[in-house]
Formats: structure tokens, C-alpha cells, sequence
């Protein structure tokens, strides 16, 4: 039966809260407390039409894996349709909104873009500071993420010359499975928050060069139309936010096996919300620039008020805090045959149990420096394995990620053992700055500066990259002006 605007907004509040999505009407009381981010932003479009907060941050299948098939209570009627068409065509666009807009037509032309940075500099620009709050943000003062690039510039290359080099081919294996490169598409939520085709825009960016990409469990796309993007050759991993729930998550995991992914990269660094404050302020700033700056007034507010989760926090609130070596492991290895990787190692001590526990590979990594301030940079975990603990290097895969921007750091971590590294926020940045091609232009930079570099050291192929071709000094290079 259709239902009318006003038969919608008489379901309001908690006690029977209605929303519409797409022209359809949901009754989500029974789900308030089980939103990840809360009840409180769903409260918000209680009894009305919700589609523009939700569909940038949910994949299409969301309301079929969490509502029951009677809380879809069906379309709007045609006079409601029309209301709805003729408001959101006469909606006027936030100041935000202009600025990103009149930047989309300004972007430099794709040739002049040489680097990572630009690609940056560009997804600056346009990305709605939503968007931009939440993909840049890390924790704290952000001091992790500035030094896990920062940890590159205390690495430098003894090269090799009088080596023959003109045939160099930079191609390896990942978990067995082929890429041109020895990079990866580490997890990243929420692509389509920078461009409506979001994660599918890695997916396709990615295929010609058959780069893998790693889905997260927070894609923005369904896990299935992820794969059915992919071509018939192409690999994708899966990174597996496990839920407090056994059964959730070997539902998610079932899924993505029968979708053809071939990996299961465990995520263990983000059991809980971390402080990201630039993401948390992104709606006041966007608030002051529509209705101007909120001050204080005497007897507003608790001090111990909750601030927010942000963006971000949302997405982690139901993870599995209780994960163990002794039970996590081997639980996971009974429900799937799957590579598994431990994505999240931050010391030695627990690349030594990884090891033990007999996992496929390990991702040295920090979240990006989103998660623990002060976590070590990855590099230097990566350092510190190779010179304590060389064995374990012959007993799984180890990769990194986070600071990488140039062709320089892959090549880096790779002399000092790495199978690969993982990138996530630049192929954010490229498909929000320009799409498919943008992600194309990214695969194409990394490929001429890891080439040139290889050349550069006497390496024409990657078993050619070996620990003594990189020395750790104790000083940082001068920043160019």
C-alpha cells in the first residue's frame, strides 16, 4: 500500500520512528538501538525523508541485511513522489556544497598531475569537507599519521650501478595471486563519499593493471557489486571488521567467500572508536558556515557531554573487543579455508605470535595513525623485524601500509622484506578527484617512479631489492621549500 508524507511524519520519535529512503517508507524502531551510529541521527529524519544522509555512506543492500521483510512497509504514493521531486529540486545548495562544485571546474587537466600529492592536492579541492574531515582525519593531533611519511625520510638507498636494468619488471605475487606491481588498495570505507561510484571506481581503475584491491567491511558499495565490477582475472580481498556476534560474522565472511574474494584480511587495530577530532567538528564547522558561529551561554550544556562519534567512529561501535590469539585464530580458521592475514601489527612481539598462530601474512600497520597517537610508523616495525627477528619473514607474508606517497617508499619497504604495501587514502583521493582515471593516473605514477627507482638501484626485478640496499640514518633530510 502507498503511503502519503503525512501518514510517514506521524511516526516521529522512538516509540515508532518511520523513514523514508529512495520513495520507500522503513519502520526502523525496532533497529534504533542496534544503528551502529547511534539512534540519534536516524531520529533525526524520523518521520520523514532520509535518503540524502544515508545513501553516501550505506551500501544498497543495508536495509536488507538489517531490517526484517515487514519493516519494509512500501513506496510513497504519487503525490508524495511529486512533493518530494519538486522539493529536492528546488533545494538550495549549502555554501559547501557551491565551493565543491565550482572546484570540479577547476581541476588541472589530468597530464599535469605528476604525482601523489597532486592527486591530494586536487581531492582537496572538491571533496565536500565532510568527505575531506573524514578521509584525512587520524587521532589526537594527528601525530601517528605525520610520521608514519615521516619515518620514509630516515631511509636511504646504497645503490648498486654498472647493472644491466633496461628490461626492469617491478611485477610480484601477493598470498600467490599476480600484480604488476608490489602495491595493494589497502581497506578504506566510504568511497562514495568522495564520488558517486565510490569503491567501484577502485575496482575498475584497478583491473587493467591487476592491482588487488582489499574491500572493507565498511564499503560504501555492497560487497557484491564490488565483485560483479570487477573483471574476470582481477583479485579482491576482503577486510574483515570482525562483529561481537560469531554468527554476523561468519555471515559476512560466507558472503564474500560464495562472491569469489580470496583473502581474509583481519582487522585487529580499531576494536574501538578512537578520537578523531577533525571528523567530530566537521558538522559544527559545516553549521557555522550555513547559520553563523555558535557561542556559549551561561548554564548551556553538561561538561561531560558527549561529543560524538563522528563519521568514522560509527562504523567500528559493534566490533568484537574480546579477540584473542588462543580463540580468534583458530575460530576463524574453522569457518573458512581462506588465506588469513593479520591486518593491524604494531610490534614485533606480535608478529612473533601472528607467526605462531600460523596465519598467511601480516599487515604492519596503524590504521593510518586513525586509531593509537603514538603508535609506532610501520616502517620502523618493519625495520625492527628485519634486524630482530630475519626468521620470520620466511614463515608468512609481511606488508605495510600507511605514509606511503611515493614510488621511493614502496621500493623501500620491499628491500626491507615487505611483499608489498598497501595505500588507502591516495586512491581515495584519486577516485574523488577524478574518478576511474584518476585511480588509472595513480597505478601509472607509482609504476614509472617504482621503475625508475628500481633502475636507478640496480634492481631489474623485485628479488633483486635486498635489505643491504637500504641504510636507517638518524637524521632527517631538509624539507623542500
Amino acid at each position: 500500500m502507498p503511503w502519503s508524507l503525512q501518514e510517514v511524519s506521524q511516526h516521529s520519535d522512538s516509540k515508532s520512528c518511520w523513514v523514508i529512503i529512495d520513495k520507500k517508507v522503513y519502520d526502523v524502531t525496532n533497529f534504533l538501538q542496534e544503528h551502529p551510529g547511534g539512534s540519534s541521527i536516524i531520529l533525526k529524519y524520523a518521520g520523514r525523508d532520509a535518503t540524502s544522509a544515508y545513501e553516501p555512506i550505506h551500501p544498497s543492500d543495508a536495509l536488507e541485511k538489517n531490517l526484517l521483510p515487514s519493516q519494509h512497509l512500501g513506496p510513497l504514493d504519487n503525490e508524495a513522489v511529486h512533493t518530494l521531486t519538486k522539493v529536492e529540486a528546488s533545494k538550495k545548495k549549502t555554501k559547501d556544497e557551491l565551493r565543491s562544485e565550482q572546484a570540479m571546474n577547476k581541476r588541472p587537466p589530468l597530464n599535469r598531475i605528476i604525482s601523489l600529492a597532486d592527486l591530494e592536492d586536487v581531492a582537496k579541492q572538491v571533496l565536500s569537507y565532510r568527505a575531506w574531515a573524514y578521509y584525512c582525519s587520524a587521532a589526537d593531533d594527528e601525530i601517528s599519521m605525520q610520521e608514519n611519511a615521516r619515518a620514509f625520510n630516515r631511509f636511504f638507498f646504497k645503490a648498486r650501478v654498472m647493472r644491466p636494468v633496461s628490461k626492469c619488471d617491478p611485477s610480484t605475487r601477493i598470498l600467490g595471486f599476480e600484480t604488476t606491481l608490489p602495491i595493494f588498495v589497502s581497506g578504506a570505507a566510504l568511497a562514495k563519499l568522495g564520488h558517486p561510484q565510490g569503491e567501484v571506481n577502485i575496482t575498475k581503475g584497478c583491473a587493467p593493471s591487476k592491482i588487488i584491491q582489499m574491500v572493507s567491511s565498511n564499503a560504501s558499495f555492497s560487497y557484491a557489486e564490488i565483485a560483479a565490477a570487477s573483471s574476470p582475472s582481477q583479485t579482491l580481498f576482503f577486510q574483515l571488521y570482525k562483529h561481537k556476534d560469531d554468527a554476523t560474522a561468519l555471515k559476512r565472511i560466507r558472503e564474500v567467500e560464495q562472491l569469489g574474494y580470496k583473502a581474509i584480511f583481519l582487522t585487529v587495530d580499531a576494536i574501538v572508536p578512537s578520537n578523531r577530532e577533525r571528523d567530530v567538528r566537521s558538522p559544527w564547522v559545516l553549521d557555522d558556515q550555513e547559520t553563523g558561529i555558535k557561542v556559549y551561554n551561561d548554564g548551556e550544556g553538561a561538561a561531560d557531554s558527549d561529543p560524538g562519534l563522528g563519521v568514522a567512529g560509527a562504523l567500528i561501535v559493534n566490533d568484537d573487543r574480546d579477540m584473542t590469539w588462543e580463540k580468534t585464530i583458530p575460530w576463524l580458521r574453522s569457518v573458512t579455508k581462506l588465506p588469513i592475514v593479520i591486518k593491524g601489527i604494531q610490534c614485533v612481539e606480535d608478529a612473533i605470535l601472528a607467526a605462531e598462530a600460523k596465519v598467511d601474512g601480516i599487515l604492519l600497520s596503524n590504521h593510518g595513525g586513525r586509531q593509537l597517537e603514538y603508535s609506532l610508523p610501520p616502517l620502523e616495525v618493519l625495520y625492527r623485524l628485519r634486524m630482530q627477528q630475519q626468521h620470520i619473514f620466511n614463515k608468512l607474508e609481511v606488508y605495510i601500509d600507511g605514509g606511503i606517497r611515493r614510488g621511493t617508499d614502496v621500493v623501500k619497504a620491499v628491500c626491507l622484506g615487505a611483499t608489498a604495501v598497501g595505500l588507502g587514502r591516495p586512491f581515495l583521493y584519486a577516485q574523488s578527484a577524478y574518478g576511474e582515471v584518476g585511480v588509472r593516473k595513480l597505478i601509472s605514477i607509482l609504476e614509472r617512479e617504482i621503475v625508475t627507482t628500481m633502475r636507478l638501484m640496480g634492481a631489474a626485478k623485485i628479488a633483486e631489492l635486498t635489505p643491504d640496499m637500504v641504510e636507517r640514518v638518524n637524521w632527517h633530510p631538509v624539507a623542500k621549500l
